[in-house]
């Protein structure tokens, strides 16, 4: 998980996420896609295929990139944890807001 959440952590490589997870794509369509060098988008693939976050797929002279969700699965599987935690506290500050609103009227 900690690979996960060091590729995760690169706007870059979200941003190559994002296109991924509406469809597979190339280097070069990804490159197309980000303000950096090719050789730098090739290493943002690179970080992002030993995370295990996408598969690579040789067609003829062209390597297509694929999301592969299941450790972004894992990871939404232990921030669950926090998450109820951050659930309470909003829940509690919601309540205090409507509080305050009673108490002005």
């Amino acid at each position: 998980m900690d690979m996960v959440m060091h590729a995760l952590a690169d706007e870059s490589r979200r941003t190559v996420l994002g296109i991924l997870r509406d469809h597979p794509a190339t280097a070069g369509e990804l490159a197309g896609a980000l303000p950096i060098a090719r050789p730098g988008v090739s290493r943002h693939l690179r970080v992002l295929r030993e995370a295990g976050l996408v598969d690579v797929e040789a067609q003829a002279q062209r390597r297509v990139y694929r999301l592969r969700a299941e450790p972004l699965a894992e990871l939404d599987a232990w921030l669950d944890r926090y998450r109820a935690l951050w659930q309470n506290r909003l829940d509690a500050l919601h309540t205090e807001i409507a509080r305050g609103k009673r108490s002005r009227s």
